[in-house]
């Protein structure tokens, strides 16, 4: 990124997922004394690594960029290849979207991945390669991305054999490791972090239904409800098709309540509200709704 360039997430659209704040009762915030650890670390490497691989969520790519990253890509002009992981999640055509608009960011490529289309080492070296100024007999690349985004995965996916621990519950990778890809590229993976402060609480909310916040560190109920906002708003036809709705309720709380009753929800005083937040964020997360996305680029990067 060019000196001066303005971060991924002050420029994206307004998301489609943003919660109504005269209903919040929670303010998410998530920061663990490895993740710190972790940062310090990262800003060190990444004066030594060539590309930047940072591995986003396809269904909400600025919520899931880390700040930090690119404010240390500012200060080191370190170009970055973004990976818009499981993309078989995300809506096609906004994910083609965001790829034409992070390709036309200078210092940036861009490439899908998901488990219908998996990225092969050398497409994802290739892309690498052109984002190298200077010749070299060997290059560095770190990989980094947020709690639970599938970092791992695709670090074992890159390396073509399993190096790094995988799983469903963010803040697994704990340290650094450094693998050889081929004769010229070596790569280094690093823990899943996210930032300080997450002032963005409309983004924390996005993180917080897509799983990238543990779950001892949200309020289901109040996370569940602003996704039922959200998808009544923009997927009906999901919830429709999910759970067998011939009509959805005009309100997140009435369509809530629906859902405990025919998923047996029901607790000694009335909806049980964390059981059915459960189902309804479990389900998001799995893409049982089918093909979701969170938020657009700008509108000058959409196919008309």
């Amino acid at each position: 990124m060019r000196p001066g360039a303005v971060p991924l997430s002050a420029r994206v659209q307004p998301a489609l997922f943003t919660p109504d704040t005269d209903f919040i009762s929670m303010t998410i915030a998530w920061y663990p004394g490895h993740m710190f650890k972790a940062n310090k670390e990262l800003a060190k490497l990444i004066q030594q690594i060539d590309v930047i691989i940072e591995v986003l969520d396809a269904r909400m790519p600025s919520a899931s960029s880390n700040p930090l990253l690119h404010k240390m890509r500012r200060q080191h002009h370190k170009p970055c290849l973004h990976i818009l992981n499981k993309s078989d999640l995300a809506d096609p055509a906004s994910t083609a979207n965001w790829v034409r608009y992070l390709n036309s960011q200078p210092g940036s490529r861009a490439l899908a991945n998901g488990k219908n289309s998996l990225l092969s080492t050398q497409l994802i070296l290739a892309a690498c390669q052109k984002l190298v100024t200077t010749e070299k007999r060997k290059y560095t690349a770190v990989i980094a991305g947020i709690p639970n985004v599938g970092k791992s995965t695709l670090m074992n996916q890159i390396a073509g054999r399993k190096l790094a621990k995988t799983g469903n519950e963010p803040a697994v990778t704990k340290n650094q490791q450094r693998v050889k890809l081929n004769d010229q590229w070596y790569l280094f993976d690093t823990p899943g972090v996210l930032w300080p402060r997450l002032e963005d609480q409309a983004a924390a909310y996005r993180l917080a239904a897509a799983g990238a916040i543990r779950n001892t560190a949200i309020v289901f109920e109040d996370v569940a409800m602003e996704a039922a906002e959200f998808l009544l708003r923009d997927y009906p036809e999901a919830l429709k098709r999910r759970y067998g709705f011939q009509q959805l309720p005009d309100s997140a709380e009435q369509f809530m309540t629906e859902l405990a009753e025919r998923r047996a929800c029901r607790g000694r005083y009335g909806v049980d509200w964390h059981r059915v937040s459960e189902i309804l964020l479990h389900d998001f997360r799995e893409g049982k709704l089918g093909p979701l996305t969170l938020e657009q680029p700008p509108e000058e990067s959409r196919t008309q």
